[in-house]
């Protein structure tokens, strides 16, 4: 058993909750040991790199140093918390007068970023760590017949990292496919939700998600799963504002991609906080 440290972040206490739930359920039955973070504190989000970049950088550098202090890689759920952590991680270990400056702050809490841990998405965990045949090997109840829209959102591969494929990535198909599931292909997989607009420009965020949904159900999936906890409350939230603004008539459940895999290995619904959408996906998931 591989054991990680892990970073659920804000958005998994509350409003993604089952996000949370069916993560550490489904590390279960893949025999990854998930130890939270003691003490972890928010990431920042989006915004704060925008307001103080430097304090910024002192919150995610101080999530990173109590990793390194347990001796293990940093995961994280939540994409906008993966990708502040990743590119703190790379940045303070090519500046070290800025990593020196943030070390002076963490002296209070008695740690110290030295960079020698690695940030990693969950799904990356498992694709790469646990491995698609294993994983395929540990279904027990395979989504035969699901057809399914992999949403991998604009944060968990852009910035690009390392010579990964951001223009034609497969990785989130290919793990659906291992559960027994029919990943189908549309162009919005890889595009922004409009998550962060839906403040300042509501209808332009409302046109992102109607497209995003038209997409998918062009393509007769029954079912859009995400790794983004702001992805999942925006494309499921706003689809009735999107059906009264455009006139559609959509109802496409959104899913955690840790849900599905839960099911697929044998775990109850309700464990993995199945029951709870605002859009039951029962009819696509019974």
């Amino acid at each position: 058993m591989k054991t990680y440290s892990y970073f659920p972040g804000c958005s998994l206490e509350r409003m993604a909750l089952s996000y949370h739930v069916s993560t550490l359920e489904t590390a279960r039955r893949l025999d990854v040991e998930l130890k939270e973070l003691e003490d972890w504190n928010c990431c920042g989000a989006t915004a704060y790199f925008h307001v103080d970049e430097l304090l910024a950088y002192t919150l995610c550098a101080r999530n990173l140093a109590m990793a390194e202090r347990e001796g293990h890689d940093l995961i994280a759920p939540c994409s906008g918390c993966f990708k502040n952590m990743y590119f703190t991680n790379a940045h303070l270990k090519k500046e070290p007068d800025l990593a020196e400056h943030i070390n002076a702050a963490l002296e209070a809490d008695g740690l110290t970023f030295s960079g020698t841990i690695e940030v990693r998405h969950l799904i990356n965990v498992f694709v790469e760590d646990v491995g698609l045949p294993e994983i395929k090997k540990r279904v027990t109840k395979p989504l035969a017949g699901l057809r399914v829209a992999p949403y991998y959102g604009c944060q968990v591969l852009r910035p690009q990292k390392n010579h990964e494929d951001v223009e034609q990535p497969r990785f989130f198909e290919d793990l659906l496919s291992a559960i027994g599931a029919t990943p189908v292909d549309y162009p919005p997989r890889l595009r922004c939700c409009g998550g962060s607009l839906i403040v300042t420009n509501r209808k332009a965020a409302l046109a992102m998600v109607r497209d995003l949904l038209q997409s998918a159900v062009d393509q007769k999936a029954q079912v859009i799963t995400t790794v983004c906890p702001l992805c999942q409350l925006n494309l499921e939230c706003y689809q009735r504002h999107v059906n009264r603004v455009f006139g559609t008539g959509f109802s496409v459940p959104i899913l955690y991609f840790t849900q599905l895999m839960g099911l697929a290995l044998g775990v109850p619904a309700q464990r993995l906080g199945i029951g709870t959408e605002l859009i039951s996906p029962a009819l696509a998931v019974s």
